[in-house]
């Protein structure tokens, strides 16, 4: 400070010491003689301005201390130790599979974040959703739960959006497949994580095939060389009085046929109809063909269950999704089964229907960055990976990873090949018609319309009248979902 240009500041002249009284300097033990002796009076007041400041920069370092720790800490790049962090049990309801499939990546990632206990539980599929649902508005749901592709909206009240701070829109889209995408979201936000990827294909077996001459299966419906419907009537065998040995395909049925709604839809899209209107020619020619096969002596209702029927050898053909190429394989491991994609219809027009599996994040839980970090975490490369070996230890193989950069793993797997293909190509679709997901609700009800239309054939009904009575009841069952809008109520005018 510059005393000459402060007027508050009044200069002193320093006072003559006294003959009497010894000089600093000659007082033994006092300041050392290099002591300067003409220290001005205002000393004081200086180092008091220096303790001010010192305080100032001390206060400035454990501030910078609590910024680095606490505030930047909760940045992406710049996370809060663990050991700082609140502990957080994130509870996750799955199905199909058990706690032992999920054990190692669980492991690592508690090891990871030592502040988060993953609790996994292998749940029933009956009345799965509605305990999801019912549990959750009671406090008491999962902060992770599995859902099927289909049901985003008989849940919505129970999801919630993937944050774009965990994955972003433009990281989703270049990590999953296009039907994924197309499946889960919902205006300009995703509402789960998929660790999978499924949906129907055909199922051979090479040795009936290869019995009748055919080295490969099928590739379309109508109008090839070999093409589905001449192969399944040269791989029919019966006996003398027409009693069917072995059928070419399980199809045209309802009752003994899995997956018969999904077959049909396959049809009723590739013959150009549209699943929303069921009262079009397009659509009444597609149930036409699926019956045929029935009516021309292929397959019928005395025959056992369709994949009991493939298990026993007694049909040559399916289409299925592939965990029941598991299951089929689980029960007689030395099938010789094959697999290809859905055949394609005219002008090479292909589709297959969709039917997987996703991760998805409580709307209720109060752990919800945690429990979608640990989703993120699951749809890593290594997880896939660890979680599919996991399962083929247990059962035949593992499922297909959602990962489009790992689908050159699978493109020559004997019996995934054509779901990832189906996949890159992008000619899946999602019906809320799959089979035996066990919701209870809108995939359920609406199989059961298609049920009783096709079953209604069967005994003389006519195609056309058949789907027009299955309409009117999946048109409710859509309207009551949100599916589609509902009819306005007309209010009588006075």
């Amino acid at each position: 400070m510059d005393d000459n240009k402060n007027p508050s500041i009044i200069q002193m002249e320093p006072e003559e010491v006294a003959a009497d009284v010894q000089k600093p300097e000659e007082i033994s033990g006092s300041i050392p003689p290099q002591y300067p002796t003409d220290v001005p009076i205002y000393e004081e007041k200086n180092n008091t301005w220096k303790f001010i400041l010192g305080l100032l920069i001390f206060f400035a370092v454990v501030f910078g201390l609590v910024y680095w720790f606490f505030l930047r800490g909760r940045g992406a790049n710049n996370p809060i130790p663990s050991a700082l962090k609140e502990p957080v049990t994130i509870t996750y309801w799955g199905l199909w599979d058990d706690a032992e499939i999920f054990a190692k990546s669980i492991e690592t990632y508690q090891q990871k974040n030592p502040h988060v206990t993953i609790a996994y539980e292998m749940v029933d599929p009956i009345q799965y959703r509605e305990r999801i649902i019912a549990r959750s508005q009671t406090g008491n749901g999962p902060d992770i739960f599995r859902y099927h592709n289909t049901w985003i909206p008989e849940i919505q009240e129970v999801i919630t959006p993937l944050p774009p701070e965990i994955m972003s829109s433009e990281e989703f889209n270049s990590t999953f497949y296009p039907i994924h995408q197309s499946d889960l979201k919902v205006g300009e936000s995703y509402y789960g994580i998929p660790l999978m990827i499924d949906g129907m294909m055909l199922v051979y077996n090479k040795e009936i095939l290869k019995q009748a001459g055919f080295l490969k299966p099928p590739t379309l419906w109508v109008g090839g060389d070999q093409d589905v419907v001449s192969t399944a009537r040269k791989l029919t065998v019966r006996t003398t009085d027409s009693s069917i040995i072995t059928s070419g395909m399980a199809i045209g049925t309802a009752t003994n046929v899995e997956h018969f709604a999904e077959l049909f839809s396959i049809l009723l899209i590739l013959n150009g109809g549209d699943f929303n209107e069921l009262t079009s020619p397009a659509s009444v020619e597609a149930l036409e063909l699926y019956r045929s096969f029935a009516e021309d002596g292929y397959w019928d209702s005395t025959m056992p269950n369709s994949i009991t029927a493939f298990i026993q050898g007694k049909t040559a053909m399916i289409i299925v999704p592939s965990w029941q190429v598991g299951n089929i394989l689980s029960q007689n491991p030395t099938l010789p089964i094959g697999t290809a994609p859905i055949p394609k219809g005219l002008e090479n027009a292909t589709v297959s229907i969709a039917s997987y599996w996703v991760e998805g994040v409580n709307k209720f839980s109060p752990n919800q960055t945690e429990a979608w970090k640990f989703l993120a975490f699951l749809a890593e490369k290594e997880q896939q990976l660890s979680i599919h070996e996991a399962q083929a230890a247990v059962r035949p193989f593992g499922q297909a990873y959602s990962r489009v950069d790992m689908a050159d793993l699978l493109l020559t797997h004997p019996y995934l090949a054509p779901i990832v293909q189906q996949a890159q190509d992008d000619i899946y679709t999602s019906l809320p018609l799959a089979a035996r997901t066990f919701d209870g609700g809108m995939n359920d009800e609406i199989l059961q319309y298609l049920e009783n239309a096709i079953t209604s054939t069967e005994g003389g009904v006519d195609y056309g009248a058949a789907l027009s009575t299955a309409s009117q009841g999946i048109t409710t069952v859509l309207q009551r979902y949100n599916v589609i809008p509902s009819e306005p109520t007309l209010i009588p005018q006075e």
